[in-house]
C-alpha cells in the first residue's frame, strides 16, 4: 500500500481526536504540522515512511496545557499510535522509530531525539508553534485558559519576570523564543528564524498600539530586540 493510501487511515483517526473546541490542536493543526514534516523530510533526507505516520500522530492523546499530565503526553501518543499502527497492519519495522519520533517532539517530556527523523517531527510541530500561525495558536490556547493578554505595567517583561500562567505575551519569553533555538535540522532552523523575525516584529507593532495607553515607549524606530 502506497503511503498516500495510508495517510487516508491516519487522517481518518486523528479526526477522531482533533477537536474545533481548542484551535490550536484542531485538525489543520495536524495538517500544517504534517505539511512541515514532509517538507522537512525531502530536505534532510529522512525516511517518510518513519516521519509522516509519527507527524500524524503526534499529538494523538492530546493533554491540556495546565495537566500535571503534560510531561506524559508524548509517551502516551506513542503507546496510542503504535497500537492503531499495528491494528491497521501498518509495517512493524518502522514502530520504535516512530514511538521515539513522537516520543521526542514534546517540548516538556525533555527527551533527546537520536534519529534525523525524530528531529524532523520535532522541528515540524515546533515550527508550527511559530511565526504568524504560532501566535494566533498562543492566542487561542490563552483564550481557553482565559489569561489575559499582557501585563499592563510591563508587557514585554522588561522589569519583571514573564509569568505565562497569568498573561499571553510572557508565553514568548518563556517557551516560544526559546523553543526557536532548540530547532535541529539546518532546513527547520532557517524556517525558525524567518518565523521568528514575525513574532518579533508583531511585539514591535504591539508596542505601538499599547504604548500610548499605558504610558509606554512608544516609536516608529522602536525595534524589538
Amino acid at each position: 500500500m502506497s503511503l498516500a493510501n495510508w495517510e487516508v487511515k491516519f487522517e481518518s483517526k486523528i479526526s477522531e481526536v482533533a477537536s474545533s473546541a481548542d484551535p490550536a490542536h484542531d485538525l489543520l493543526h495536524f495538517k500544517r504540522v504534517v505539511s512541515l514534516a514532509k517538507h522537512l523530510c525531502e530536505r534532510e533526507r529522512g525516511k517518510p515512511e518513519i516521519v509522516i505516520p509519527a507527524a500524524w500522530f503526534h499529538d494523538l492523546v492530546i493533554v491540556p496545557k495546565n495537566s500535571p499530565l503534560r510531561s506524559q503526553a508524548s509517551r502516551l501518543s506513542a503507546a496510542k499510535a503504535i497500537e492503531f499502527l499495528r491494528s491497521i497492519n501498518y509495517p512493524d519495522k518502522y514502530f520504535d522509530d516512530i514511538a521515539h519520533a513522537i516520543e521526542g517532539h514534546s517540548f516538556s517530556a525533555n527527551i533527546e531525539v537520536k534519529t534525523i527523523e525524530a528531529k524532523i517531527v520535532q522541528d515540524a510541530d515546533r515550527l508550527d508553534g511559530l511565526g504568524a500561525i504560532g501566535i494566533a495558536r498562543c492566542f487561542a490556547t490563552s483564550g481557553l485558559l482565559q489569561r489575559a493578554f499582557y501585563c499592563p505595567q510591563d508587557p514585554f517583561c522588561k522589569i519583571r519576570s514573564p509569568n505565562d500562567q497569568q498573561f499571553t505575551i510572557d508565553h514568548f519569553f518563556i517557551k516560544l523564543f526559546k523553543t526557536a533555538e532548540t530547532l535541529k535540522t539546518d532546513s527547520g532552523i532557517e524556517e525558525g528564524q524567518r518565523r521568528l523575525k514575525v513574532m518579533k516584529s508583531y511585539l514591535a507593532c504591539l508596542n505601538l498600539e499599547i504604548g500610548p495607553v499605558q504610558g509606554l515607549q512608544s516609536s516608529k524606530e522602536w525595534t524589538w530586540e
